[in-house]
């Protein structure tokens, strides 16, 4: 007869494998898995590649580390606070306030999904919150620290240009046609609200320093952001040093270079599925540029990537009804060819 105890291991035995595999760091076993693979197939270039890795990785340190201490002040200062007066009065200028403080504020696209399920449910125009949403997951403090020490600082002024513009005109959009079947009654009947920030909102303090609590929420976030950009930004640096080794110039240039409208359609097209994350781009689309990419198509990639990478969608899709979703999708799809446009033209 089979004992207790032997039955109790079979039991044990097969959540084993799973609870590891949950509690293992994805991006870190891709990192070693492209490694191994690279190993496998070309040996010789294992030791100049991570050396081209760590060598572009230590270039941007400064950078990571200005990010990481940045999203650490505003978090323990408690930033959020200087938002809560920005969707009050004309829904014109709720639009445009609502596309600065997406385009300007630190906050997480899990962060924006109880923020915006209260506004919604208080009432705020979807116009408002929709110029929010575009330009939230696009640019921030960190992300324009990344950008200018990965691409140039140009980059990094006309992405935040384009991403409070992208707010700014779906919006407008949206309010004009807020009384057709697209926008009218958007909510989800019983929206999800939950979110992988669910930290309580503290008073706004710019000195946190005096107080315990905030030190620690400073020391938190800086340490788990040090941890995130970090390890993202070595994957990404990785796969721009297989990139440039492996991929001719002559593709990227045939695929993604040159003048036109081509180029930037087909870098929108391309950065909505293929985005990663919005630090592990910048190295991706240095490299691309390098290699011959247009200036266009990268702008037309980056902010069509950032929209619909999946916490931005997320986001948005646990709110609103499939129609407004997919008009979240166009708005932004339309607006990444058209900032495109503009910076292939001055950059």
């Amino acid at each position: 007869m089979e004992s207790t105890t032997d039955m109790a291991d079979q039991t044990v035995t097969p959540r084993l494998i799973p609870d590891l595999w949950a509690r293992m760091d994805k991006v870190v076993l891709t990192f070693i898995a492209i490694v191994a693979v690279l190993a496998i197939f070309d040996r010789p270039a294992v030791v100049p590649t991570l050396e081209e890795t760590f060598e572009h990785w230590t270039s941007t340190l400064p950078f990571i580390l200005f990010a990481v201490f940045a999203i650490g002040f505003m978090k323990a200062t408690g930033s959020e606070r200087l938002l809560d007066g920005a969707f009050v009065g004309r829904e014109t200028r709720m639009i445009v306030v609502g596309a600065l403080a997406g385009g300007l504020s630190p906050f997480c696209s899990c962060e924006v999904i109880p923020f915006v399920a209260a506004l919604l449910a208080a009432g705020a125009p979807l116009s408002a919150v929709m110029a929010f949403w575009l330009a939230s997951p696009l640019m921030d403090p960190a992300m324009f620290a990344i950008t200018a020490g990965g691409i140039s600082f140009e980059f990094a002024v006309a992405k935040t240009v384009a991403a409070i513009a992208l707010g700014v005109a779906g919006g407008l959009t949206v309010k004009m046609f807020a009384t057709t079947p697209v926008f009218a009654d958007p909510l989800r009947a019983q929206p999800a609200v939950g979110g992988c920030c669910s930290a309580k909102k503290l008073k706004l303090n710019w000195r946190f320093w005096q107080e315990g609590e905030r030190r620690r929420i400073f020391g938190r976030a800086s340490m788990d952001n040090l941890i995130f950009l970090g390890k993202w930004l070595a994957l990404a640096y990785l796969l721009q040093a297989l990139l440039i080794g492996y991929v001719p110039a002559d593709l990227i240039v045939q695929v993604v270079g040159g003048d036109g409208v081509g180029p930037i359609i087909i870098g929108a097209l391309v950065g909505a599925p293929a985005y990663l994350n919005g630090y592990a781009a910048v190295p991706l689309i240095s490299g691309m540029l390098e290699q011959g990419m247009s200036q266009g198509a990268a702008m037309a990639f980056v902010i069509a990537g950032g929209v619909s990478c999946i916490p931005a969608a997320v986001a948005v899709y646990a709110l609103v009804k499939p129609r407004v979703f997919v008009a979240y999708l166009a708005l932004a799809l339309v607006g990444a060819i058209a900032a495109g446009l503009v910076w292939g033209m001055v950059a």
